[in-house]
C-alpha cells in the first residue's frame, strides 16, 4: 500500500459492514433506467467503480413518491416491481467488495410537472425553483403518506439486497424545506419550534429503522448554501445533526454543497475552490458522537480526499466525479501509481451537463462512462496480433486512439506537426483556471512513456510522409481551423465579414496560442456560447484588455446552462470589466470599430476597439485524408477532421478507433 494514502486506506465500520477504504461512490442521477427499473447499462456501470476499488456505492436517488418524479430516467417509485432488478444490481456490486445503499428523496416544491404529471408538495406551498409552477401545502394525511411512502421505500431497498438507505435532506429538498423557516410557515405541529420543523426527518428515520432493523444503515444527506440569507446557516444544519444524532438516528451524514438558490455550486466546476464539501463536514464533526461524517462536493482526487480524513473534517469521502472520470481510482492509489488516474476536469459537460438534459451520463474524458456492458468496461482486450499503428494528430482524438491502441498491445507511432500535445484542446486549458486540461494531456504524456508510444513532434505528414512507414493501419485526428472569411451563422446572408480585409481581426485559437497581437481594446465575439469565446474573453480580461463581448445569444455563456457555470462565468466576466451585448452580431469591421447590429431591433451601434477576436464554428482540417484516399492508402478518419465538434466527441472516436485496431 502506498504510505502517501494511509488515511484513505484504513478501514471503517458502518453498523455491522466493514468498509475496505474510506472512498465513497456518492449518490447521483446517472440516468440510466431502462422502463423505471436498472438494467444491464446501469448495473455494469455501478459494477465497473466495485471493480475499480470504491469501499462504498450510494446508487441514484429512488423518488419515493409520485409527487418527487424529477428525470425521465427517474426508477419505478412504490413498485415492488423494481426489487428483482435492483436485487440483481446489489448482488452484482456485492460481489466486488463494495457495501451498496440506495438514496431516497422527495424534492417537495422543486418537482417537474412535465415527467410527474402531479402537484408539488411542500410544508407550506412555495414555489419551485426548479420551474415556473406553485406548490401544494401538505395535509397531515398528506404528510403521513410522505413518510409511509419513505418506509415502504427503504423496506423495499432491503428486500432488493441494499446495506442500507441516504435520506434526502440536501439541496432545497422536502425534508430540507421542513427544516427551513423561509420553506415551512406553518403553525401546525409540522412548523414553528426546531422540535416541530424536524418532525418529519425524526419520523421517516425512526421508523425506517424499526422497519429495516439494527443491522441495516439508515443515513442521512444534507448540503448548505453560505451567503444565501433563506437557505439554513451551518451552525443551523448542526443544530439539526446534532438533534438527529442524539437521538442515534443516523449512521452517517454525507455533507455536499449548494442547492436551489445556490445553484452552480450544487455540482461545481473549476470555477469553485476544492473540497467544497469539506467545510461543512467539518463543522458537523464537532457536533456528532455517534454518527459518521462524510465530505461530498468538489473532493476530486486521492489527494483531496487524503488532507480532508486527514485533518479530521471527515471520517469519509466521496469522490463522484473523480470516479466517473476514472473508475479504477481507488485501486490505482492503493497500488502506488496514483500518476496513471486519468483527472476529472470539473467540466460537468457530459456527466451534469447530459443529465441536465434527460440523457444518461457520461463524461468527456472517459467514454466508456455509460458504455460498460456494451464495452467490457473502463478496460481493454489484448488485440490477437499486434500491429503496427500511425496516428496523425495529438489532439484529444488523437491522443485517445493512440493510447488505447497501445493498451492493447499495438506499436503505435503519434506524428504531431506542432511542438507540443493537445491541439486546439491545449489552448483551452490555457483559459483561465481550466489547467486540469493541461494536466490530463501530462498524463497522456505518462502513458505513453509507460506503453511505449513513439511520438513524433514537429512532424507534418503528407500522403508520401505516411506510405513510407508502412503502417497496417493508419488513423487520422488532423482536427479543425478557424474561418477565414468572418461568416457568421447569425447573418446567413453575409457569406464574409464585411471590412475583414481592413486587419486585427483574428480567431479564438489565435489568441490563445499567442500568435495574434491585440490592441488594448478587443471586441470577443461568441457564436459559440461556450468556453472558445468567453473563456477567451477572460483571459483577455486578466492581462488588461478592455473587452466587449458580443454574443447573438440572448445570454453570454447560453451554452454552459447545462453544466451550471455560466453564472459563475458571467460573474467572474463583470467583475473584470466585460461588456456585455447579447442578441447582437458584427454587422461591419472597420479596423478600428466594429458596427453592431441588434437582433431585436435591426439598429446599428458602432464600438470603437483595436481589434475583433472571432470564436465560430470551425472548419476540418481534412486534406491529408483527400490525398490519401487519392493514393489508395486505407485510414480511419476521426474527430474534428471528420467535423469540427466538442471534445467528447473526439475522445469517444479516438477509442473506437484505437479498439478497432485488429
Amino acid at each position: 500500500m502506498r504510505t502517501e494514502f494511509p488515511k484513505i486506506f484504513s478501514e471503517i465500520s458502518i453498523r455491522r459492514h466493514r468498509l475496505r477504504n474510506r472512498v465513497v461512490f456518492g449518490a447521483h442521477t446517472a440516468n440510466m433506467s431502462d422502463n423505471g427499473v436498472p438494467g444491464d447499462q446501469h448495473i455494469a456501470y455501478y459494477v465497473e467503480r466495485a471493480l475499480g476499488g470504491a469501499a462504498m456505492i450510494v446508487v441514484e436517488p429512488m423518488p419515493v413518491h409520485a409527487a418527487t418524479v424529477l428525470t425521465r430516467g427517474n426508477f419505478r417509485h412504490s413498485d415492488d416491481t423494481v426489487i428483482p432488478a435492483f436485487k440483481k444490481l446489489t448482488d452484482s456490486v456485492k460481489q466486488h467488495g463494495a457495501v451498496v445503499l440506495q438514496q431516497l428523496y422527495h424534492v417537495g416544491s422543486h418537482g417537474d410537472s412535465d415527467l410527474s404529471y402531479h402537484p408539488h408538495w411542500s410544508p407550506s406551498g412555495g414555489p419551485s425553483y426548479h420551474d415556473s409552477d406553485g406548490s401544494h401545502t401538505m395535509t397531515e394525511p398528506e404528510i403521513e403518506e410522505t413518510i409511509a411512502h419513505f418506509v415502504a421505500a427503504a423496506v423495499r431497498c432491503q428486500k432488493a439486497g441494499f446495506d442500507g438507505v441516504e435520506v434526502w435532506a440536501a439541496y432545497g429538498g422536502l425534508l430540507d424545506q421542513f427544516w427551513t423557516p423561509f420553506y415551512n410557515k406553518r403553525d401546525d405541529q409540522w412548523g414553528g419550534t426546531l422540535a416541530n420543523r424536524t418532525r418529519l426527518s425524526r419520523e421517516i428515520l425512526r421508523r425506517i429503522r424499526e422497519s429495516c432493523g439494527p443491522d441495516f444503515i439508515v443515513a442521512l444527506t444534507v448540503s448548505d448554501e453560505p451567503g444565501c440569507p433563506t437557505a439554513l446557516s451551518r451552525d443551523e444544519i448542526a443544530e439539526i445533526i446534532s438533534l438527529l444524532d442524539q437521538d442515534q438516528l443516523i449512521d452517517y451524514v454525507t455533507c455536499g454543497s449548494g442547492g436551489y438558490f445556490d445553484y452552480g455550486s450544487l455540482m461545481p466546476t473549476f470555477l469553485y475552490p476544492e473540497r467544497l464539501g469539506a467545510d461543512l463536514s467539518a463543522r458537523l464533526k464537532k457536533v456528532v458522537r455517534h454518527a459518521l461524517v462524510i465530505a461530498e462536493s468538489h473532493i476530486r482526487t486521492p489527494e483531496n480526499a487524503e488532507i480532508t480524513i486527514g485533518e479530521g473534517a471527515a471520517d469519509l469521502v466521496s469522490i463522484v466525479r473523480g470516479q466517473i472520470a476514472d473508475p479504477h481510482l481507488v485501486n490505482k492509489a492503493r497500488n502506488g501509481a496514483p500518476e496513471d488516474i486519468r483527472g476529472c476536469l470539473s467540466c460537468n459537460q457530459m456527466c451534469w451537463g447530459r443529465r441536465s438534459r434527460d440523457y444518461w451520463i457520461s463524461c468527456v474524458v472517459n467514454p466508456s462512462v455509460g458504455r460498460e456492458a456494451e464495452w467490457g468496461g473502463d478496460r481493454f482486450r489484448p488485440a490477437e496480433r499486434p500491429r503496427r499503428v500511425l496516428v496523425v494528430g495529438g489532439g484529444p482524438a488523437g491522443l485517445e486512439a493512440a493510447r488505447v491502441a497501445a493498451e492493447r498491445g499495438h506499436k503505435v507511432v503519434l506524428a504531431e506537426a506542432s511542438d507540443r500535445l493537445g491541439g486546439a484542446f491545449r489552448l483551452a486549458g490555457e483559459q483561465p483556471r481550466r489547467a486540469q486540461i493541461l494536466d490530463l494531456i501530462q498524463w497522456y504524456e505518462t502513458q505513453f512513456r509507460k506503453l511505449g508510444v513513439e511520438v513524433r513532434l514537429n512532424s507534418y505528414m503528407e500522403g508520401a510522409d505516411v506510405a513510407s512507414i508502412g503502417a497496417d493501419a493508419v488513423i487520422l485526428a488532423t482536427g479543425s481551423i478557424p474561418g477565414e472569411t468572418g461568416f457568421q451563422k447569425a447573418l446567413p446572408d453575409r457569406p464574409a465579414l464585411p471590412g475583414i480585409e481592413n486587419g486585427n481581426v483574428f480567431s479564438a485559437e489565435s489568441v490563445m496560442a499567442r500568435q495574434a497581437r491585440v490592441g488594448s481594446r478587443v471586441v470577443v465575439l461568441d457564436e459559440t456560447g461556450g468556453w472558445k469565446g468567453c473563456g477567451t474573453a477572460w483571459k483577455l480580461a486578466e492581462q488588461g484588455h478592455h473587452v466587449w463581448l458580443v454574443t447573438p445569444d440572448a445570454l453570454v455563456g447560453k451554452e454552459l446552462q447545462r453544466t451550471s457555470a455560466d453564472a459563475p462565468l458571467r460573474r467572474a466576466l463583470k467583475r473584470l470589466g466585460v461588456g456585455f451585448h447579447t442578441e447582437t452580431s458584427i454587422a461591419s469591421w472597420q479596423g478600428h470599430a466594429a458596427v453592431l447590429i441588434s437582433h431585436l431591433t435591426g439598429a446599428t451601434e458602432t464600438l470603437e476597439a483595436d481589434s475583433l477576436v472571432m470564436a465560430t464554428t470551425n472548419s476540418a482540417f481534412n486534406w491529408l485524408a483527400l490525398e490519401l484516399a487519392e493514393m489508395g492508402i486505407a485510414f480511419v478518419e476521426i474527430g474534428d477532421g471528420v467535423a469540427p465538434r466538442q471534445a467528447p466527441y473526439a475522445f469517444y472516436e479516438g477509442r473506437k478507433a484505437g479498439m478497432s485496431v485488429n
